[in-house]
């Protein structure tokens, strides 16, 4: 799964126990800009650097796997958690630039296919 979102929050990483790391952040994600959701995002071990190019207030598309646990607490009473797991996160290009044809910044045409009025082909 991902949505395309603008980043609110990103905290420090934090060792949760001697083998296992992760690092949280909050984003923005509008898909009805009148009624905006805020979701807080986890990267796990190696993927908690993964954030630390952007900065606040970057767009960014991020590839997330929902998590859902199930845990007995010491009274016997059954409780349920879920997580987002970020894995991946691209920027996102701002909608008003557009890519020009072909993926190149310019295109000029062939030599070859100039109007060349000096042409030696016989017909």
């Amino acid at each position: 799964m991902n949505l395309k979102v603008k980043i609110l929050e990103i905290f420090e990483t934090t060792q949760v126990t001697d083998t296992f790391k992760k690092r949280e952040f909050v984003v923005e994600y509008a898909e009805n800009p009148q009624y905006p959701e805020f979701i807080k995002f986890e990267l796990t071990q190696d993927r908690c650097d993964l954030i630390s190019q952007y900065k606040l207030g970057d767009e960014v598309d991020v590839w997330f796997n929902l998590r859902g646990r199930k845990w007995t607490d010491p009274q016997g009473q059954v409780k349920y958690f879920n997580s987002l797991q970020a894995w991946k996160i691209d920027s996102v290009q701002p909608e008003n630039t557009q890519p020009t044809e072909g993926g190149l910044e310019s295109q000029t045409e062939p030599e070859w296919l100039s109007n060349n009025d000096d042409d030696d082909l016989p017909f």
